[in-house]
């Protein structure tokens, strides 16, 4: 997969969208857990419960009937008597109510054989209660009650051992559904983490690459931006790709192609200026051989040939502002590379708010163990109380407070992933940001060409320069006496433009160009000059020799007038 044709922006976006994928499979695979657990758990406290609720209603009916049978034997007025009958009637009916509920619910093996010893038990009490009334109606009231401790109490204690064995049975099944849970969530925890780890290795394989595919173009943009800084402007290296980085890098070769013309243009007209320079010295030191006639001709030409240096001098200056400004392109290219520097801080910055994400998502993981353990006591101790389930008020509360951190940590995370938003804008103002600054480069490097147009215009004035000198030399038809000392000063100005020739070709040769072989051809011609032996004889046509040397300054001057 090639990077390089993706926004930086998108990579990013989707790196982070791979994040936050993950972290809600793991919430979605949280959540359908816990909810399936909580939902068995709560339908086998319910079953044992109410399985309770009914061995405990069983046990207060037998032990209320029982009662009521031995206040009959204790009553002297037959109205209460009737009265303590319908009770233990009333009793009986609701014991058998809650026996039939009971089996209705459901009864494994064990909770079914202590149901059928409590049945078989109320049948052999009922025998004995049946005697006892027999005796009660005919006024025998101290056998009756005899009669009942001896063998209605007796039966009633074993009745009551066997409920109270069905009651330690649902206390056992909800303490072996607290600790089923406890061994799902263990697991489900385990799960989680285990999911956890195998996404954090693949976030970070992913965030390795991402970042290299960041760094490494711009290990390349700013290698690039030193070789230019170093003056090399042979490179031809163009990027493959449409994201931020090959835009700059294709800008710097654009850049880096702009300046070897303009670098190449400008050793072209300091070679043309050193060869008409040489020229020149040669033809001035062949009339200084000649009649001083010619001494006030030559005098306006010394004047022209010093107007030509000062023009010189000031390319010369113009070719210093031009590296000068090819340094601060350079700085700007470096400024560029800081700032994006701080766009992958920002990652960083984002990278630990994913962490800290992680952490609270830990919290909550907690704090719903918790809440289970607790809801699973409420359950407990509501099923040891009975209808008097005074403690299931407190563990509701606890619930709720562990609820309300759950929200806390909810909202914690909310605004951690507002954070990061906000950093990944971060980032986008910090490319803005790049961007501009290769604008800048850009205003540079139009101000670089800027100054070769002045270098152009001095070119221009040094034409008109030449052109004096060709109506000075005109003058010298007429004054060939006296030109011998003007002469030698021409010859000096000659020499020190040479001399400003070679210190600008100097300054140049900074640069690295491709067309070395070019060079080395022209100065060789300026050497095969420089060689040409001074003519030692003099002709009528000197005038016309001298008009055609300073033609050739003239067009060796204005190289870039086309």
């Amino acid at each position: 997969m090639n990077l390089r044709h993706l926004r930086i922006g998108t990579r990013l976006a989707v790196g982070f969208g791979v994040i936050l994928a993950s972290l809600v499979l793991i919430l979605i695979i949280d959540g359908i857990f816990s909810a399936n657990n909580r939902k068995e758990m709560v339908a086998g406290l319910e079953l044992s419960h109410s399985k309770s609720e009914l061995a405990a209603t069983m046990k207060s009916s037998m032990l209320e009937g029982g009662i009521a049978i031995r206040n009959i034997g204790l009553q002297t007025d037959l109205g209460e008597s009737d009265k303590q009958n319908v009770i233990s009637k009333k009793q009986q009916a609701r014991f058998a109510e809650a026996r039939g509920k009971l089996v209705a619910l459901g009864l494994s093996a064990e909770e079914k054989k202590i149901i059928d010893a409590v049945s078989e038990l109320d049948k052999q009490i009922d025998f004995p209660i049946k005697e006892a009334m027999k005796m009660l109606l005919a006024f025998n009231g101290e056998d009756a009650v005899k009669l009942i401790a001896t063998q209605v109490d007796p039966l009633q204690q074993k009745a009551i051992l066997e409920i109270n064995k069905l009651v330690e049975i649902q206390n056992k099944a909800a303490s072996e559904l607290s600790a089923t849970a406890e061994s799902k969530g263990k697991q489900l925890t385990f799960t989680l983490f285990a999911i956890g780890a195998v996404i954090l290795l693949f976030g970070a394989g992913f965030s390795i690459f991402m970042t290299r595919s960041i760094t490494t173009p711009l290990r390349d943009a700013v290698s690039i931006a030193k070789r230019v800084a170093a003056g090399e402007l042979s490179f031809r290296e163009a990027a493959d790709g449409t994201d931020e980085i090959s835009e700059l890098l294709n800008a710097l070769k654009e850049m880096s192609d702009n300046l070897h013309n303009i670098v190449s243009e400008v050793r072209q007209g300091t070679d043309a200026i050193a060869i008409a320079a040489v020229e020149i010295s040669t033809g001035n030191s062949d009339l200084s051989s000649r009649t001083e006639t010619q001494a006030g001709a030559l005098e306006e030409t010394a004047s022209s040939m010093e107007e030509i240096t000062a023009t010189v001098r000031h390319n010369a200056d113009n070719a210093r502002q031009a590296n000068g400004l090819v340094t601060s392109a350079s700085n700007f290219a470096i400024k560029g590379g800081e700032e994006v520097g701080k766009v992958v801080h920002t990652m960083n910055s984002i990278k630990e708010s994913s962490r800290k994400i992680v952490d609270i998502i830990s919290v909550i993981d907690g704090i719903a163990f918790q809440t289970n353990i607790l809801a699973l006591n409420a359950a407990v101790e509501a099923a040891r109380a009975g209808e008097q389930g005074r403690g299931f008020a407190v563990v509701a509360s606890e619930v709720r407070n562990l609820a309300q951190r759950s929200a806390s940590a909810a909202k914690e995370i909310k605004t951690l992933i507002g954070d990061s938003v906000e950093k990944v804008d971060a980032g986008g103002k910090l490319v803005d940001a790049a961007g501009k600054t290769m604008n800048e480069i850009v205003s540079s490097v139009k101000h670089v060409a800027d100054i070769m147009s002045e270098i152009t215009a001095a070119g221009l004035e040094q034409s008109s320069g030449i052109e004096e000198v060709n109506r000075a030399i005109t003058q010298m038809d007429e004054m060939t006496q006296q030109n011998a000392a003007l002469v030698e000063q021409a010859a000096a100005a000659a020499e020190s433009m040479e001399e400003q020739a070679n210190n600008l070709a100097r300054a140049v040769s900074a640069f690295k160009l491709d067309n070395s072989s070019n060079t080395v051809r022209r100065v060789q011609q300026v050497q095969h000059v420089q060689a040409t032996p001074v003519r030692n004889d003099y002709t009528e046509d000197e005038p016309s020799l001298i008009k055609a040397t300073a033609g050739k300054l003239v067009r060796a001057l204005g190289f870039n007038k086309n």
